[in-house]
């Protein structure tokens, strides 16, 4: 402006001509020249008045340069524009071939784009972050916490506030938590899923321990559980940077919206349940999803018509279920203990480390990515539960003999040789220790026959010696095949004075 007022001195005081004032003010006499005539326009005089500011001056003289100039050529609606480009696989490219088709005389692509660059820079800087559609859904925690108050003691306990926005629509979901454990991390991924009917391709949460166990910027170690939420799902997990808060701009947003819409709004509000809470989260989400932007005539609610929700992933057939992931080693009785129950396994993974997947009804044993057993959750404490074919086939064949079992064998030789083998087996303190007994029985059939076997445990009952040993031993001597009369005549029969008795030596 100080040489516009020198150009209007040295022409009226002076009274020089245009390229001497060009000259003087190193500027071109065309320019000298201009500054002249939009004087004279704008119905000044000189000199000017001592009030008049160096910003009213520019005004009264360049009124009509800063108004934009208007098209001659018809241009599409940039809000549309900046909605389609949203949508998967558009870009300025399509939108002018399509713009040419229907316009024939209308601008160049250079000249498209620039004019909406220009419109662009006029959004706010969260809105010029382009995301496709059904791409991104950013998970965050609020800073801020909601009281819940329990109606019997009257103290109160912090409810966490759950945020997760989709990219493109920056459509919302919010729910409160009583907690930022892993447990309630997961279940608000279940239902933020549930919410928008839908799955994205991306998961972008912060650094959070319940989501990412360390954090890295090249290879980031997630959550186990968090791992398996996500390949339930058929989605995949991108954290952000640490200290990044730019890599999650929308969630960071959307956190501070939902802070002002949501937790400022039910400040005056006392809740005794999440339940109650999470009611009125829902009823403040409806809301704050159909308010239209503030520059744009569009609310989340519609974008997330046209643009996330036909695109989104469908869900599976079942809710993910949460699922607790550790490690252990497979003792020599190919057993793995978890949460003091012991838990078989194929005995060929002896010593091997495990991974365990456990949930509320099931325990799934993994070996290199390979599931190797499942079994029902039990609770009981220095108990086993075990799978007939993780054992070793001598094994197997030990345990298929059961005293019942034994004593039906035992059965089929005859009616002596069951009472033997019973008899055997109640002898014992534990039925296990006689089956060795009765399976050197079987053995003896093999070698003597049934009749014989029979025969002898005939005489063992009758005597009571109802044992391996002396079943063998009849056999050996040959003794079933002598009648038991014959046993019996050889006790003392006669009474006589010289036959002492049993009284004798009492």
């Amino acid at each position: 402006m100080r040489k516009i007022r020198e150009v209007l001195r040295l022409k009226f005081e002076l009274g020089l001509d245009h390229r001497q004032i060009a000259a003087s003010c190193r500027i071109s006499h065309v320019t000298v020249g201009n500054y002249l005539n939009r004087f004279a326009t704008a119905g000044l005089s000189w000199p000017l008045p001592p009030e008049m500011s160096d910003g009213q001056i520019k005004r009264r003289l360049f009124a009509n340069a800063d108004a934009p100039a208007q098209p001659a050529r018809p241009l599409p609606d940039p809000a549309t524009m900046c909605r389609e480009l949203r949508r998967k696989h558009v870009t300025l490219q399509l939108l002018w071939q399509e713009y040419r088709e229907a316009h024939t005389e209308g601008y160049g692509y250079t000249q498209f784009v620039e004019h909406y660059r220009r419109w662009e820079k006029r959004l706010h800087p969260r809105l010029r972050q382009e995301y496709r559609a059904g791409e991104r859904m950013f998970v965050d925690f609020a800073g801020v916490t909601i009281p819940i108050f329990d109606p019997a003691t009257g103290q109160s306990e912090p409810a966490s506030l759950f945020v997760a926005t989709l990219g493109a629509s920056n459509f919302t979901y919010a729910e409160a938590t009583a907690s930022q454990q892993l447990q309630d991390w997961i279940g608000a991924h279940v239902r933020a899923f549930e919410y928008f009917g839908g799955v994205t391709e991306l998961i972008v949460p912060d650094n959070l321990k319940a989501g990412v166990k360390r954090p890295c910027l090249y290879d980031p170690e997630l959550n186990p559980t968090y791992q398996d939420l996500a390949a339930h799902y058929g989605t995949a997990v991108l954290p952000a940077r640490a200290g990044k808060p730019r890599d999650k701009a929308k969630v960071e947003s959307a956190v501070l919206i939902a802070e002002r819409w949501i937790v400022a709004v039910l400040r005056h509000r006392k809740f005794f349940s999440l339940a109650e809470l999470n009611t009125a989260i829902r009823e403040l989400l409806v809301k704050f999803n159909s308010r239209r932007f503030n520059k744009l005539p569009w609310s989340r609610a519609d974008w997330f018509r046209d643009l996330d929700g036909p695109v989104l992933h469908p869900l599976p057939q079942t809710p993910y279920e949460l699922a607790t992931w550790s490690k252990a080693r497979v003792n020599i009785d190919y057993h793995v203990e978890v949460e003091q129950h012991y838990y078989s396994v194929p005995y060929l993974l002896i010593h091997e480390l495990l991974e365990v997947r456990m949930t509320a009804t099931t325990v799934e044993l993994i070996h290199n990515g390979q599931r190797v057993a499942a079994h029902p959750r039990s609770h009981l404490k220095g108990k086993f539960t075990t799978l007939m074919e993780h054992r070793p086939k001598a094994h197997q064949r030990h345990l298929e003999w059961t005293p019942g079992r034994i004593i039906k064998w035992a059965g089929t030789v005859g009616t002596h040789c069951a009472a033997v083998v019973q008899a055997i087996i109640e002898s014992k303190p534990h039925p296990e220790q006689g089956y060795r007994s009765c399976l050197g029985l079987m053995r003896l059939t093999k070698s003597y026959g049934e009749q014989r076997v029979e025969a002898a445990c005939r005489r063992a009952l009758r005597f009571q010696t109802c044992s391996y040993r002396s079943i063998k031993s009849i056999l050996a001597a040959k003794l079933d095949a002598q009648p038991l009369a014959q046993d019996e005549a050889s006790a003392p029969a006669i009474a006589h004075a010289n036959v002492r008795g049993r009284a004798y030596y009492n």
